[in-house]
Order: structure tokens, then sequence, then C-alpha cells
């Protein structure tokens, strides 16, 4: 690929800077009550097709979590976002909440989110669901594009001793969530744990839409990975950071490639999206137009990879399948999921997922050949694609309640030092 292209990139959203400030300044004549013209069909659509553009061609930046308080016993409580733990490239968030001093103590849950070019702020709504009943933690990732190259590398290797370190850091007691991307690195990550007979193995792991073994029921994108192969990829995707970002000259896949690759698969979606949001501005839908622009504020806010990691999660798990294969390691150390034992595993899939095809997570089970059943758990969520594994309001009534009562069945087991049977979760059954 054009080594120029991230250049060539940037040199245009420059330039696009002018006729965006003209837009703005459009859109703003244009609704000013003052004006006459905003009440009319002319005012609103000229003032429509400026906003269109300059969401069009503007650059979105990190989200916020905005999650300023939770409802707790019918009663609102403050909530803080606090950085605990800082490396190069991610940093974890604790969502702490302002309790009465001898508040009971809750269970704690560390979400991993994923690293596929969104920032963890997309999982807003997972984190929300889970504030009310549990001490809840993020992996906050950072976007390459802002990492000095003297800080080094950073490859899948580095992601599962990330993922370690802060199980040591959290303690064993600590519930682990991976949502998506995250399942094979968080199950790399567990399985070295057990076979170094590690006191901070974590009470237990839930997969939700993960590529375990993607050459069960495989999509596009499994399927290109596939054909394609590593060379491919290193030769089309990957490009150095340009100056003036802080990463300059790192090698990186690029949050804007990525966003293209999802932009694509569902095209006739998105372009019908934003005809609606721009006929809702011109009926003064502002509700309606609210919402687009929440979801595509998070959806169009794009972080890029170093490609190191991408390199080697494209060859390790899409190409080579190495984690299923059991020719996986980390560190040069086998990663044998036969050696997890202790950690129960929960994996949860959408019937509808055009991203990871229903049976690629549910596979973790298989591999867990050493793991009693009574600490295994299998949910398929009907009628919901990739997003609503892990938000939406089927994963706040159905997925998410599944998952605490997992992860309550074995806290419960492990103060009691007894494997208690799980009880059956509507829509949900037991690994076989």
């Amino acid at each position: 690929m054009n080594r120029g292209m991230y250049f060539l990139y940037e040199t245009t959203f420059m330039a696009m800077a002018p006729a965006r400030a003209m837009a703005d300044a459009s859109r703003l004549f244009y609704t000013n009550v003052a004006n006459p013209l905003s009440h009319t069909q002319f005012g609103r659509t000229m003032a429509a097709s400026a906003e269109m553009f300059e969401r069009a061609t503007r650059r979105y930046g990190k989200p916020a979590f905005d999650l300023p308080f939770t409802v707790m016993d019918g009663k609102e409580v403050a909530v803080s976002e606090r950085i605990i733990w800082k490396k190069p490239f991610c940093q974890l968030i604790h969502f702490e909440r302002a309790l009465a001093p001898r508040t009971t103590a809750q269970p704690k849950v560390l979400i991993v989110a994923p690293m596929s070019g969104h920032y963890a702020t997309l999982l807003r709504g997972t984190v929300g669901a889970f504030l009310p009943t549990h001490e809840v933690y993020i992996t906050d990732w950072i976007d390459a594009r802002m990492v000095p190259i003297t800080e080094g590398g950073f490859d899948l290797d580095d992601y599962i001793d990330y993922i370690i370190e802060l199980c040591e850091l959290l303690g064993p007691d600590v519930h682990l969530m991976a949502v998506c991307q995250p399942a094979v690195p968080v199950a790399a990550a567990v399985a070295r744990l057990e076979a170094m007979d590690s006191p901070h193995i974590p009470l237990s792991m839930t997969l939700m839409g993960g590529p375990i073994d993607t050459r069960k029921s495989p999509t596009a994108v499994n399927k290109l990975a596939e054909e394609r192969g590593i060379d491919w990829f290193q030769k089309n995707c990957i490009i150095k950071v340009p100056f003036p970002n802080a990463g300059f000259y790192r090698d990186v896949y690029p949050g804007f490639l990525q966003l293209s690759g999802f932009m694509a698969m569902n095209i006739d979606r998105h372009m019908t999206a934003h005809w609606d949001m721009f006929s809702h501005l011109v009926r003064s839908d502002g509700d309606s137009a609210e919402k687009h622009r929440d979801f595509y504020d998070e959806y169009l806010a794009v972080m890029d990879l170093t490609a190191e990691f991408y390199l080697q999660t494209v060859d390790t798990v899409f190409v080579k399948h190495a984690l299923p294969n059991g020719t996986m390691k980390h560190r040069s150390e086998p990663v044998d999921l036969k050696a997890i034992r202790r950690c129960a595993v929960m994996s949860v899939e959408g019937e509808n997922d055009d991203i990871s095809g229903v049976g690629q997570t549910k596979a973790m089970h298989d591999l867990c050949v050493n793991l009693p059943k009574d600490k295994q758990l299998y949910h398929l969520q009907k009628d919901v694609g990739h997003y609503g594994v892990f938000n939406g309001s089927r994963f706040r009534k159905e997925i998410a309640p599944a998952i605490k009562g997992f992860m309550a069945k074995q806290g419960a087991s492990a103060k009691s030092g007894s494997t208690a049977k799980l009880s059956v979760v509507p829509s949900s059954f037991a690994a076989e």
C-alpha cells in the first residue's frame, strides 16, 4: 500500500477545515431562532445540509464515558472515573461509586474492552449495566497514533502480559469479561495463570462474541483473513503515522481503514441512517436526530493499532487458528486451554452476529476439557447481532442478568469451597 496514504488522509482533513468552518457557520445561521428563515422548509434544509457536510468531514475524537451516576436501591449514587494503573498502550479505569462507608463489598468485574479500532467507550452500556451491582474496572486502550515510537512496540504477547498483570493487581476474586477481540488473549492469559498455578486466577471469565475458533460459522471477515494471508495484510494495511502526531513514524493499522471496512460491510444501512437523519433535521425531529448523533459520534471515533499487534492477531487467530489447534504460544510458552481447571467459563453469542459467527465463542467449552461442567455456561441470545451481545435492551434485560447470575454462583462457590451446580438461566444452557 502507498506509504503516503496516511499523509494524504491528514492533508485532506486539514484542507477541508475552511469548508467545515463555513458549513458550521451556515448551520448556526439557519438554526438561529432570530433568523426568520430558520422557521421555513428552506432554512431547515440548508441547516441540515450544512450539519451533514460538517459531520461527514470531521475527525471524531475519543468520546467520554459520561456515566456521572448509577441507581442503587432506587437512589442515585455518584460515579467518578479514576485511573489506577497505566502503561504506554493501556490504562485501567475504576468507576468509583460514592457509597456509604460500611456498604457491603460487591463483586469485582474487569471488562476487557476490544482493541479493534474503537475506543473502550463503545462499552458504555456494558459498564452502566454492571455499575449498580459490581465494582467495575475497564481497560482503556491508547490510540497507537498518540504513543511515541520511543515507547517501543506492542504485540499480542504484550497484550496477554497486560491481562496477567491486571489479574495480579485486582486479585483472585475478580471476574473477567472479554468483549469480542479480547476473547483469545484473555483465554490465553487465564490458561497461562492456571499452568503456572498462580494465586491470582480469576473466579470466572465471560467471553462475549469472541473469535475463539473462526472455522466455525465463518463470517465475511473470517474468510477474508484466511484467503488473503498475512503477507497481504502486511503489504496493504500497514502505514506509518505521519508528522506531527506523537506516534510519528510508528507502523500502524490505521483506524480509518478499519472504519472503512466496517462501513463497507453494511453500506446500505449506513446510507439509509444518514438519509433518515437528514429527514429528521428537516422535519425538526430533534429526538431522532440526537439518537443518530449519539450513535455515530461513537461509531466514527476510531483509533490506530500497532502493526505488530494487528498482524500477530490476524495470523494467530484468523489464519492459523492457533488457539483451537493447540499451537498458540505466549513468550515461547504453550497456551494450553486444558490447563484451565479453576476459572469458570461462560460464553455469550448473538444469533445474528455477522462478525463472530455462532459457535466460534462456544468452541471454548470444547477446548476446556478439564474444567468441571458446573463451572461452564453457554448463552445464545436470540434476535441480536454483534453489537447487541454487549449493548442494547436485550443485553440489559437478558444477557447481563445471565452473566451476573453466573458470576454470583461462582463467587458463592468459591466462598463455600464447594462447586454448587448452576441453576438454569432462561435462553441459556450448560455447555455439553
